[in-house]
């Protein structure tokens, strides 16, 4: 049982992404105040956009150096740069294209119109990941989907059984279109300080009792990063959580 598994669920999706946005902004305030540059991990979806799009209303009053934040996404869509699919294309809508954000700083993964394939991108991901990352990342979002998936290892696939080594995973046969992706492995998803968990509706609710229930990982690819060393943070609806599992494993 992980000590640091903290439970904060919201009555609506608006107070949920108004909550995860102010802890956001403090992170970055606490991290840099010891003088580090914060690198985060950010996720995709609609839960996402809302968060992204609270982050840069409440920005302007916290002090943040923008110039100093270092911005990763946990998976991308292996579709061309352009493309409203991608998560970084959103993110950079919402979110990064309203702050001073060093475009150095922004690390997307390749997309198919700069890399011939997913395996390729992966790859050239995984290079920029060793040579920029830190071995812990200050943060990682993930949003769970219905189905239990998280960036984009899906329960049942082969990319869930990545090398620990590995950064990073090339997904081609995806569930959810588009097929081809680029992840993070579950590896490199642990490697942060705190994880933070966003849930919201009530076809998540089943997906989060699995998760958080012992088995294997195949059939929750979630399970095996509650039990590390990350403070486990989950930001969930009312309608995502069960009247029998309400409390954290």
């Amino acid at each position: 049982m992980n000590a640091t598994h903290v439970d904060h669920v919201h009555d609506d999706s608006t107070a949920l992404a108004d909550a995860v946005a102010q802890a956001f902004l403090d992170l970055l305030v606490r991290v840099q105040a010891e003088g580090r540059d914060p690198h985060v991990v950010l996720t995709g979806g609609s839960m996402a956009g809302l968060v992204h799009a609270r982050i840069a209303e409440l920005a302007p009053d916290t002090g943040v150096d923008w110039g100093r934040v270092h911005f990763w996404w946990g998976d991308e869509r292996f579709v061309p740069a352009d493309d409203t699919e991608r998560n970084a294309v959103q993110a950079q809508a919402a979110l990064l294209g309203r702050l001073g954000v060093t475009p150095r700083f922004v690390h997307r993964a390749p997309a198919s119109d700069t890399a011939p394939d997913a395996a390729t991108a992966a790859r050239q991901y995984a290079e920029e990941l060793e040579a920029q990352a830190p071995r812990t990342f200050d943060l990682v979002m993930l949003s769970l989907g219905p189905d239990g998936h998280i960036a984009s290892l899906f329960p049942g696939h082969d990319a869930l059984d990545a090398d620990e080594s590995e950064w990073t995973v090339a997904v081609t046969d995806s569930p959810k279109p588009p097929p081809q992706r680029v992840s993070l492995s579950l590896a490199a998803l642990a490697r942060t300080s705190e994880l933070w968990l966003m849930a919201t509706g009530a076809e998540k609710a089943e997906a989060v009792v699995r998760s958080r229930t012992p088995g294997p990982v195949s059939e929750a690819p979630l399970r095996a990063l509650l039990h590390g060393g990350a403070q486990v943070k989950w930001y969930m609806d009312r309608a995502a959580t069960s009247p029998k599992e309400t409390a954290a494993p």
